[in-house]
């Protein structure tokens, strides 16, 4: 666990018509997307390549690195074509580790009970959400999906917020957004989304990470039981 302060969370439900929500690490535990990407990415890397493992992990580190923040970063197509392996047949053999964070259900419940506008806002490339939602089965609980492609930028930058307000139509005064990154926080704020919540469990395995800047969950039902007036 981070050395940083939880920052109360305060919602009031009825100032709120538009929930944003973010897929990995917040709706579904990370922990599928660090294991794939950090453990059996290298290990079919370096079986491909004839490298050792530590070498494959360096030179993988380092083309994620380049790529982080950007729409190539969750482009299956790009790393395919990038590393000489299938990625997406690689995730559907491993996808039985995607799974759905506790209290997500009751929560996208919540919000539907209570007439929200459900909209699951991902970087995540359209096969990503194809095959993970084969397994999660979330699909009904939301309005529509958009994955930052149809945006033609990622969630960190800038120009992505206006373009999503656009292309949904929602009041960004009466919207609140759910993400376990920082930098897409940050970004949200700079454009004056005015509800944000930070997600400190993005993945069961690792340690909960706190927001210094914005109210953190560690489970979804925190935004029911702790909302300032429930609905």
């Amino acid at each position: 666990m981070n050395s940083a302060k939880k920052i109360p969370l305060h919602i009031d439900w009825q100032q709120i018509d538009t929930v944003l929500l973010d897929m990995d690490g917040t709706l579904l535990d990370r922990h599928f997307d660090d294991y794939f990407w950090h453990c059996y990415v290298p290990e079919n890397y370096a079986l491909l390549h004839d490298l050792e493992i530590e070498e494959a992990r360096r030179r993988l580190r380092s083309a994620y690195d380049n790529q982080e923040g950007t729409l190539a970063w969750t482009n299956l197509d790009y790393w395919s074509e990038q590393l000489g392996l299938d990625i997406p047949e690689l995730k559907r053999r491993v996808d039985a580790l995607v799974d759905v964070h506790p209290h997500v259900v009751d929560f996208l419940e919540f919000c539907r009970k209570n007439d929200k506008m459900i909209y699951l806002v991902t970087n995540a490339h359209h096969k990503t959400l194809a095959i993970k939602m084969a397994k999660a089965a979330l699909n009904g609980y939301w309005d529509q999906a958009v994955c930052a492609e149809q945006i033609g930028q990622a969630k960190e930058e800038a120009a992505f917020w206006p373009r999503l307000e656009r292309h949904l139509g929602y009041d960004k005064q009466r919207t609140l957004l759910v993400d376990d990154t920082e930098r897409v926080l940050d970004q949200a704020n700079a454009y004056g989304l005015k509800y944000l919540v930070h997600v400190a469990r993005a993945s069961s395995r690792a340690p909960h990470r706190f927001s210094a800047k914005y109210p953190s969950i560690v489970f979804f039902n925190e935004l029911i039981s702790g909302s300032s007036q429930q609905l």
